[in-house]
């Protein structure tokens, strides 16, 4: 039976939803707010031009992931990116790359990576940095992009439907959270599917979005909803998970993922849009007035996190 309760608690101590608290004393110490150019805590870094915006996105890796999983890593360092720059309603132009390690063998696998994502996606790798004479390999990627008509993590409406958009065509990697719905598909596929963001957001259909990252469904609505200054109910009996661990879904890191606001009347054909490519979507829960992140199943109701009373961003 789904409980509420337990998974609330589960994730107010889940080390992947508390590790974003770092980006409120970065931002303390960087004296960054909400108000500042490119608006600090949405995927990617927005600066606007007079044809729209410019994006700019970076992830850094944790070495023991880099070491264990370096073909891995590389990829993702394509992947993670470009799925911030989807997730502001962009179109990714450009990825530089630092590469440390100490050999060039070790640096292969990595690089070996991102080049074949590179290719995947299509996005240039056009610089970066390496060093192969470091005492362990550590990797980190910046991404280019562009935007007609941006997506946001700070205009979420009460009144809005919150829509989880998943690629459940995949598994999961080993024993970890990451679920990798890109293996042995080809990227004609992976392409099409990530033109839908970008596309959608040009017809105006969302209000609001982030991609679903570190601390999964759960850790991505806490950060909409602060960024946006409003509560989020989600609903546990609406989300479809693909092996029927919900638990384990809420938290999962997917390579395709994405929490939407949107208003209701446009729900339905931002779904179907998904649906078309065979992408799970699907209204989760709703926007509403507060500061809170609640689940609810068959009338229990329980609080994640009040962000009001304990700033998990701070922004």
């Amino acid at each position: 039976m789904i409980s509420p309760a337990s998974i609330a608690a589960a994730f107010a101590k889940n080390p992947d939803l508390l590790g974003k608290k770092d980006i409120n004393h970065t931002c303390s110490e960087l004296g960054l707010t909400r108000k500042s150019i490119g608006f600090p805590g949405d995927d990617a870094a927005a600066i606007p031009d007079k044809n729209g915006w410019q994006l700019v996105a970076m992830e850094g890796f944790m070495n023991e992931f880099v070491a264990a999983e370096p073909w891995f890593a590389g990829w993702c360092a394509v992947m993670v990116n470009h799925s911030d720059i989807l997730a502001m309603g962009g179109r990714a132009t450009g990825l530089t790359n630092a590469v440390w390690a100490p050999n060039r063998n070790t640096a292969s696998e990595i690089l070996r990576g991102m080049s074949e994502a590179s290719k995947a996606y299509r996005i240039p790798i056009v610089g970066g940095h390496t060093n192969f004479n470091t005492d362990r390999p550590q990797l980190a990627a910046t991404i280019f992009g562009k935007a007609e008509s941006l997506i946001t993590s700070f205009e979420a409406k009460p009144g809005d439907a919150l829509i989880a958009a998943t690629d459940q065509r995949g598994s999961y990697v080993g024993a970890s959270k990451n679920f990798a719905a890109f293996l042995q598909v080809p990227g004609e596929r992976l392409r099409k599917d990530c033109e839908l963001l970008p596309s959608m957001a040009e017809r105006g259909l969302f209000t609001a979005g982030k991609d679903i990252s570190q601390g999964g469904i759960v850790g991505t609505a806490l950060m909409l909803a602060e960024c946006s200054k409003v509560g989020i109910e989600i609903d546990l009996e609406s989300i479809k998970s693909p092996d029927g661990e919900l638990e384990k879904w809420l938290g999962a890191f997917p390579s395709y993922g994405f929490l939407l606001a949107a208003r209701p009347d446009k729900s339905e054909s931002i779904t179907s849009v998904f649906h078309s490519r065979e992408i799970d979507a699907r209204v989760i829960g709703q926007v509403v007035e507060g500061t809170s992140l609640h689940l609810f199943c068959k009338g229990e109701r329980h609080l994640v996190w009040n962000h009001s009373t304990e700033p998990y961003l701070g922004l």
